[in-house]
Parts: C-alpha cells; structure tokens; sequence
C-alpha cells in the first residue's frame, strides 16, 4: 500500500551557505544584499540546521545528515533527487551550476546502498532542461498525482515526459509570484499530506484555478493560503511519521506564527502535532525553508 510519508527524512548539514548570485534571477524569495559576513551567515544556517534536525528527531523522526561541500552554497536544500517505496531512486537536472555540482558521488553512492538508481536526468542540464525534484514537483504519492508550476526550473515538457514513464498524472499550471514572475518551485506555494493539502489559489493563474481547485479537492481536505502566507513560507511544508506511525507537520516558525487559528485548529485535527523550528537565516539568504532542507527517504 502507498504511503504518502515517512518516517526517515534526510538532510545535508551546511559546510558553506550564503546568497546563492546563481540561484537569485529566478528565487524572488531569497535576499542578495546583507551587512553580514558570510563567515556570519554560514554560523548562524549551521546552527539553524541543528535546531530543525533536533525538533524532528525528539518527535521520533529518524533523519539521516550527511556534510555539505565548500562549493555547494545551497547543499542544505537537498532537493536534487527523489526515493521512493519500491526502494528505487532518481537524480534530477538543477539550472544553477554550482547547484549541479551538490550531486556528489559520495552522497550519490551513500544513497545507493539502499536505493537502486534507476534515472539520472543530468545530462538534460547540458541542453538547457530543468526540473528540480521535489521542489519542481509536489507528490500526492497514493493517487499518483504530481501537481507542478511552470518555470525557469519546471520545464513542462519534461514534466509531461516524466509522468507518462513513471505512471503519474500530471496536474500542471502557471503562477505568479508578488514580483509578477513564475514562483520558481512549486513547494513554495503547497503541500500534499495523507489528509490534508495547504494551497496558495491567489498565485495560480486564473485559466488553471477552477482544474487545480477540483483535483486538490478530489482526495483531501484543503487549506488555502494567503500569498502574504507564501512570503512567510507557509506552502513549504512537509508530512513525516514518527516510528508508531503518528503523522507531523514540519515547517518554519516564521510560517507557523504566520498561520491563523482556523488554519492551525484544521491542521491539528489530521496531525499529532506541528514540529517548527526557526530559520530566519536559511530563508533569508537561501529562500526556501523547512521543506526545501528536507528529502524523504522511503
């Protein structure tokens, strides 16, 4: 039977982290400029690492941390590959060059051990084709739907082809960010639990909106988000269980104080409890949050 979570998550501690100048064109979410030192920057990520890995293990969330490399300033977003439950993985194109290079093949064949790798699609990097894993497409794993935005680092065709050879339905549209520019990766703007989805609708364009409206609804509770929400990381959420099986939502404490009553109350009627954790630094210079630092391991 599909699972939509687990309870294994993995996680690249940082050995380097600031403003990624590679990643900034497409990211509207990630600030450039700083009077802080990047010897600064990397001090506080690191222990903004430590404290999120810490939150989710004292809930009873196995997570497996393996060192960042020097040349890798976004390796704390490990969001270049994908596991799943027949024990099979896959590694995916990334635009930015230096986020090519997080690829390491020691990280590659610590993964191998116990996945069978069964795609790389980096070759695909070299003509000019991205799609960005679990950031570029957002699973609900049961009914075998990915929903996915449009962007620089979405290519649709690509998304198109890889549904059709892994038995997905693809549910795909186009957004637009505070800036007027696609929202770079589609776990910024929702998330797919066993239950419940937490969606932004003010940021899909309005000739997609009444088909994604109709298929989040089809199997789930839905949470809509506000795209003030959006900017407070509210979308960038993930589902994970503990060893007995209890569900948890794992997000920023910058989204969760962002989180109205109601939205809390609906939350913790399908989920043991909300694991959050702060990460101002992490979402200030790398713009993603607790989603983005987190892979699955099924």
């Amino acid at each position: 039977m599909s699972k939509q979570s687990t309870s294994h998550l993995f996680m690249i501690e940082p050995e380097a982290f600031y403003s990624n100048e590679q990643t900034a064109f497409t990211n509207h979410y990630q600030e450039k400029v700083t009077d802080e030192t990047p010897e600064i920057i990397s001090e506080k990520a690191l222990t903004e690492f430590h404290n999120l890995k810490s939150a989710i293990e004292e809930r009873g969330i196995k997570v497996t941390s393996l060192k960042g490399s020097k040349d890798c300033p976004d390796h704390i977003f490990p969001n270049w590959f994908i596991t799943f439950q027949n024990k099979t993985m896959q590694i995916f194109s990334m635009m930015a060059p230096n986020r090519r290079k997080e690829k390491k093949l020691s990280m590659i064949e610590h993964l191998t051990k116990t996945y069978e790798l069964t795609d790389d699609m980096s070759y695909l990097e070299g003509k000019g084709v991205f799609l960005e894993s679990t950031s570029s497409m957002v699973f609900d794993r049961v009914n075998r739907i990915v929903y996915a935005g449009i962007s620089p680092r979405t290519n649709a065709v690509q998304l198109i082809i890889w549904c059709r050879n892994n038995d997905f339905e693809l549910v795909l549209f186009e957004t637009e960010s505070h800036t007027g520019s696609p929202i770079y990766h589609t776990d910024v703007l929702m998330y797919v639990g066993t239950e419940i989805i937490g969606i932004c609708f003010d940021v899909i364009e309005p000739e997609h909106l009444d088909y994604v409206k109709k298929k989040v609804n089809q199997y789930h509770q839905v949470i809509e988000l506000s795209a003030d929400q959006i900017k407070r990381f509210c979308g960038n959420a993930i589902e994970a269980q503990n060893k007995d099986g209890e569900l948890f939502l794992i997000i920023s404490s910058t989204a969760y104080k962002a989180l109205n009553q109601t939205q809390l109350d609906k939350l913790l009627s399908s989920y043991k409890d909300i694991i959050h954790s702060d990460i101002p630094t992490i979402e200030k210079y790398g713009g993603g949050s607790a989603r983005c630092m987190l892979t699955e391991l099924f």
